[in-house]
């Protein structure tokens, strides 16, 4: 298993704004989750390998494995996203943040006129390309029970009482009103306030259109 680690190569994407860096005690958590899972207990501390720029809100992009961590920071630009082509894969494996989206990238590249995709396998609602996604219903917001990836943003939410999980299937997203989406960099306000995140749901394969 630490040969596979050591050809591997995996990726935490932090949220760094006027040199402040959000929510690094999740990072390091899935971080240090990945290491166990292959066997290594020697894990480093996250926070000794960032050192921020003072000004400007920058996606923190830090690759990892077994013997080494590399950190660079790119300006953050937020994509406007309103709208997901439903993509159907039963096989897509996504468990572990890797660089290697490779799977991602291909179904990405057939969203055709929408913003982004969603991905569904075996019926059940997942992920977009890059967020992990929440419907709201009867007050609740609600986030898919088997992700493609557990992402630091929705631990954090459901530590917090403020999503609860279910099996979403594509039949049911007519019961939802209102979807959003969420990252470590996309940080998601149940509130509503963050308007921009209620994205309107854009069906067009295996159903009839039909906008939230």
């Amino acid at each position: 298993m630490i040969m596979m680690l050591n050809n591997s190569e995996f990726l935490e994407t932090i949220r760094v704004v006027d040199g402040y860096i959000f929510h690094l005690s999740y990072h390091q958590k899935r971080y240090e989750r990945v290491l166990n899972y292959f066997g290594i207990k020697e894990v480093k501390n996250l926070k000794d390998f960032i050192n921020p720029p003072s000004k400007g809100f920058y996606k923190c992009r830090l690759i990892y494995s077994f013997d080494a961590v590399n950190v660079s920071f790119h300006k953050y630009q937020k994509r406007d996203i309103t709208s997901f082509k439903l993509i159907y894969d039963d096989e897509i494996d996504y468990s572990f943040k890797s660089i290697n989206r490779d799977s991602i990238n291909t179904h990405f590249a057939s969203k055709g006129e929408c913003d982004d995709i969603l991905i569904v396998k075996n019926s059940l609602i997942t992920d977009t390309s890059i967020a992990n996604v929440a419907f709201y219903k009867n007050g609740i917001w609600y986030t898919p029970k088997k992700p493609l990836l557990c992402g630091t943003t929705r631990a954090r939410l459901l530590e917090e009482g403020r999503l609860q999980e279910a099996d979403i299937k594509v039949e049911d997203l007519y019961e939802y009103s209102k979807m959003s989406i969420f990252n470590a960099l996309i940080d998601f306000d149940l509130s509503g306030k963050l308007k921009i995140l209620q994205s309107c749901l854009h069906i067009k394969p295996k159903l009839c259109t039909r906008n939230f």
